[in-house]
């Protein structure tokens, strides 16, 4: 069974959450949520919560440290926070923010690990340009020109 951490339980995250929970048995995939609060919708799924503060470093590694794979759904100035422990720990990482400078900064070491941080695979930035490249991509393959996008 895959284990899944996903930090933060925004409004924005319901999204992700019900894509997970329909696909978890399918896949196997155990997820796991962690926040300071619990938010209501969370009990409409099949997915375990505790509360915790990201910004206490030994509870944060406690909960990678369990971890397959580390999803932020939390505002960008965490996850360099979260990136630290999946650092230390060697978790892969996944946020829905703009790379930013401090994201930058652990390139190297995410490279030497061999690890895969991907930041911007939220709808907007991330999904958005994916799915018009996909787009853009058919309509090249198809033979034709494209001469405008919006």
């Amino acid at each position: 069974m895959k284990k899944i951490l996903i930090f933060g339980a925004g409004r924005s995250s319901i999204f992700l959450f019900t894509y997970l929970a329909e696909h978890a048995q399918k896949y196997n995939w155990n997820i796991k949520v962690v926040d300071k609060q619990k938010s209501d919708f969370l009990d409409k799924f099949d997915i375990t919560f505790r509360a915790l503060n990201v910004n206490e470093e030994t509870e944060r590694d406690k909960a990678v440290k369990g971890a397959d794979l580390v999803i932020s759904m939390l505002p960008a100035r965490f996850h360099k926070l979260v990136a630290q422990s999946c650092l230390k720990l060697s978790k892969n990482l996944l946020t829905a923010s703009y790379e930013n400078k401090e994201m930058l900064a652990f390139a190297d070491e995410v490279k030497s690990k061999g690890l895969f941080f991907l930041n911007e695979c939220g709808l907007d930035p991330g999904l958005d340009h994916m799915s018009a490249m996909r787009t853009i991509n058919e309509i090249k393959n198809e033979g034709h020109e494209l001469l405008a996008f919006e």
